[in-house]
Order: structure tokens, then sequence, then C-alpha cells
């Protein structure tokens, strides 16, 4: 039998999915740092754009880690407001894309290569954290969905990386930048739909 009161078990619950949510916040926030300077040495559009997608990240982990405890309106609007940080970063990688084709510059293919190994253990370390989580609502659900977007993008930055040093070309990093930036929109579309939905049925 279970003797557990429902407000002490959801208590516990918080309390695991708080301590998850500080880990892939720290994680996020220190590998936005990283990406963004070793992506601005490299000259390179993919490790700038992950970057960027990593800072939205921490804010997305930051607002779920606020919400935590509101209610479930509450939650509904903040995974609202990430999908329009999503949305709002993904535009800005395609600008970035469209800077960087209009003023070309060969990135540093090792740099690319190393920085996307290192962020692909970060992101695949916050990817099993929340696997376990995803489906109890879709607060966490729009947590886990960053996520696995960033394992695809840090496997796409590495590949993006041999092949600049294979060819000696920008076109490699600039085509996975702009993948990125078009993954993003489109879990930025899919996160404002269903959060949208779910605000205007509790009103």
């Amino acid at each position: 039998m279970n003797c557990c009161r429902d407000d002490i078990c959801l208590d516990e619950h918080n309390k695991t999915l708080r301590n998850v949510f500080i880990v892939v916040f720290a994680i996020n926030a220190v590998m936005f740092c990283v990406e963004m300077i070793f992506g601005t040495l490299a000259h390179s559009t993919s490790l700038i754009a992950d970057s960027l997608d990593m800072l939205g990240d921490t804010f997305v982990y930051g607002i779920s880690l606020y919400v935590l405890t509101k209610n479930q309106q509450a939650r509904n609007k903040a995974s609202f407001i990430k999908g329009m940080v999503m949305l709002l970063l993904g535009l800005n990688v395609i600008r970035d894309v469209v800077i960087k084709t209009l003023n070309p510059t060969l990135p540093i293919a090792e740099i690319i290569t190393i920085i996307g190994a290192i962020a692909l253990l970060a992101n695949l370390l916050c990817f099993y954290l929340l696997q376990k989580h995803k489906g109890d609502e879709i607060n966490i659900r729009s947590a886990w969905i960053c996520s696995r977007n960033d394992v695809i993008a840090n496997i796409s930055v590495i590949g993006a990386g041999f092949l600049v040093g294979a060819f000696n070309s920008m076109w490699p990093d600039i085509l996975v930048g702009l993948g990125i930036a078009l993954l993003v929109l489109d879990s930025s579309f899919q996160i404002i739909k269903e959060s949208w939905v779910k605000i205007k049925v509790k009103q």
C-alpha cells in the first residue's frame, strides 16, 4: 500500500525535478560561454549558432526551475515564453548565416570538432537526466525537446568540423549553422502551438 500523502509525494517529485533543472541549467550556461568564445575565435557559424541555442536553453531551464512549484496555467505560459525565446534565437542565427555568407571566412576545423564533441557529451548528460521526466507535463517536455535538439545539433557541428577540414571550405559550417536555426525554429513553433492551446483551454 502506498502510504505517501499526495502533497508529500508531489514535494519530493518537485525536489527531484528542481535538482535536475539546476544541473542542466549550469551545464548549458557553461557551454554557452565555451562555445561562444571558441566559436568567435574559430570564426565558426555552427559553434556560434549552437552557443546561442545553449543560451536559449539556459533561459528555458531557468524558467522551468522558477515555475516548478507554480500552478499549471503558469507552467503553460512559461512554456509559451520559452517557445518565443527559441523563435527569436533561431531568427538571429539565420541573420548570422546571412552575414557570414556575405563576408566569408574559413573557420578553424579542429576547434569546431573538439568543442562540438565536448558540447555533445554535455548535452547527452542533460538528455539522460530529462529523459525519465519528459512525460510528466508540457514544461518538462519542452525542456526535453530542447535537450534532444542539442544532441542532434552537436553531432552536426562535429560533422561540419570534419568537412571543413577535409574540403577546406566554410560551407559545411554555414549549412550546419542554418540547419540548427531551422531545427530551433521548428521546435519553437511546436512548443508555442502546444502551450497556446493549453493556455486557451484553461481560460
